[in-house]
């Protein structure tokens, strides 16, 4: 890959790397960082990366890099202390923006971003299954999965609007 082909790589999938990121992580910041390291290995390998394959590779390393990001940050732990006096109450969601993200919030990390490729980014179950490093099949299945849990929640009668 050249220097030229790799600015066309950035240029076009620079957006689409960075929301499915972003969308997975929900803080921007981290999402950028991520995306930045992806960037900086396809660089680095640049000589091995088919042109061709660049926007797999670029995914396939996003996501690597993901997963790594979340496991540092679930080693991390903060101690919250809650006051006995204080009283909270939840507030009814009426916002549906806000329901599916509470809905994709609780899925696993792997189903939240089989849905995001497949149904976001409109990836084939093959292109996923690269990405992912999954087969087809594996790839349907938690996609089925990860649909029918947001299906439960969403038709939940606490969350129809």
């Amino acid at each position: 890959m050249t220097e030229r082909e790799y600015n066309d790589c950035v240029n076009s999938y620079a957006d689409n790397v960075f929301r499915f990121i972003v969308k997975n992580l929900r803080h921007e910041e981290d999402a950028k960082d991520v995306v930045q390291s992806a960037f900086e290995k396809l660089w680095r390998n640049r000589e091995n990366v088919e042109v061709e394959k660049c926007k797999s590779y670029l995914f396939t390393v996003a996501y690597n890099q993901m997963i790594d990001h979340l496991r540092k940050a679930k080693r991390v732990s903060l101690k919250d202390e809650f006051h006995a006096d204080v009283k909270t109450h939840e507030q009814p969601v009426h916002n549906a923006q806000q329901t599916l993200r509470v809905a994709l919030s609780r899925l696993s990390d792997t189903q939240r971003s089989l849905v995001m490729l497949k149904d976001y980014e409109g990836y084939s179950y093959e292109e996923i299954g690269k990405i992912m490093s999954l087969n087809e099949s594996q790839v349907k299945v938690y996609l089925h999965r990860a649909r029918l849990t947001l299906r439960n929640y969403l038709v939940s009668p606490e969350n129809v609007m």
